[in-house]
């Protein structure tokens, strides 16, 4: 019986000798890294209002970023448009990556001489949010408000400090 026990005893203590034994393996796993191509953005195209006339009341242009005019209140869109066109940025990056875009929150100033107007609510095609091409480029373009006042003066307003409009990869 002694050796019987002996036996147990011998048998048990390989097994937990072979589970400890087998208790540690190792694997291993690759490190990855991939460095994407910078987003850049570039001015293609200033915005211009073109020709616009007032009255004794103010009102608004509205330039969408097709580049299509609306007016509100006492402002016409003379037979001679003049140079229309909603501002034109192009984006480069990685190919078919998203990107956020921020566009002005706050009015821009143009000036003639002394006499100053604003120019407000941004807005952008895409939207608030573009994806990249198979080649990694896209064309963002953007409109605005410009508020007039009654009886404005004549004269070409140009804004003293340009509008940013800023992208950033999602």
């Amino acid at each position: 019986m002694k050796k019987l026990s002996i036996i147990f005893s011998v048998i048990a203590l390989f097994t937990i000798t072979s589970v400890t034994v087998n208790a540690q393996v190792t694997a291993t796993a690759t490190a990855t890294g991939t460095i994407v191509t910078p987003i850049a953005i570039t001015n293609s195209g200033d915005m211009n209002f073109g020709n616009v006339a007032v009255s004794a009341t103010g009102g608004t242009v509205v330039l969408d970023p097709a580049s299509t005019r609306t007016v509100t209140g006492g402002v016409t869109l003379p037979a001679v448009p003049g140079t229309v066109t909603a501002a034109h940025f192009d984006i480069t990056g990685t190919a078919d990556y998203t990107y956020s875009i921020t566009l002005p929150s706050t009015a821009t100033t143009v000036t003639s001489g002394t006499n100053t107007m604003t120019v407000d609510a941004f807005t952008s095609n895409p939207g608030s949010t573009g994806t990249l091409n198979a080649v990694g480029t896209q064309t963002v373009d953007v409109g605005a408000t410009l508020n007039v006042s009654a009886l404005q003066a004549a004269g070409t307003y140009i804004s003293g400090t340009p509008f940013d409009v800023t992208v950033n990869y999602n």
